[in-house]
């Protein structure tokens, strides 16, 4: 039978906490909680304060994108920084149509097949509107970064296309 304090030390050197062995470095926290900064071993997967998901330590760190005064990822944290306090849902929205000239050159295209240029850039200005707008409104809400960004698409009849950004409004300051 194994006893209560067996059992926490045990849940210790499991979540990389336990004293380190004689000969041995102390175990490298691998994950932690992006919603409290707790850190965790490699066998944990809930953050035992809030029930958060725990996430993976990286040693290269996703891609930073900066847009003047604010940083948009779209990992659930900023790497090098740790959010303080979480603003809220952030969007930016567009809704795009080719004009006669380009729809005709685009319908004459597909008859011969291949890339559509005039919609993929089409699409490439209304993916770069929908962000402005989505991190205009993080600025509004005071954010200086916004994490979990993603697109969504869809069409809204043959000849329009929505495209939506979005994530979520956070105020992140730099680890120590």
């Amino acid at each position: 039978m194994v006893t209560s304090e067996e059992m926490k030390r045990r849940l210790a050197e499991k979540k990389g906490m336990g004293p380190a062995t004689a000969g041995s470095e102390p175990k490298k926290a691998e994950k932690f909680c992006p919603n409290c900064g707790k850190e965790y071993g490699a066998e944990a997967n809930f953050c035992d304060e809030c029930g958060t998901r725990l996430e993976e330590r990286r040693e290269k760190p996703v891609v930073v994108e900066e847009h003047g005064d604010i940083i948009y990822v779209t990992s659930n944290y900023v790497p090098g920084y740790r959010a303080v306090k979480v603003l809220g849902f952030v969007y930016g929205l567009t809704v795009r149509s080719r004009g006669l000239g380009g729809q005709i050159g685009a319908g004459l295209r597909s008859i011969v097949g291949g890339e559509i240029k005039e919609y993929v850039t089409m699409m490439e200005h209304s993916r770069q509107e929908a962000l402005e707008r989505m991190l205009d409104h993080a600025r509004e809400m005071g954010a200086n970064a916004v994490i979990s960004v993603r697109f969504d698409s869809d069409s809204i009849s043959d000849i329009m296309q929505e495209i939506l950004a979005y994530g979520t409004a956070v105020i992140v300051e730099p680890e120590e």
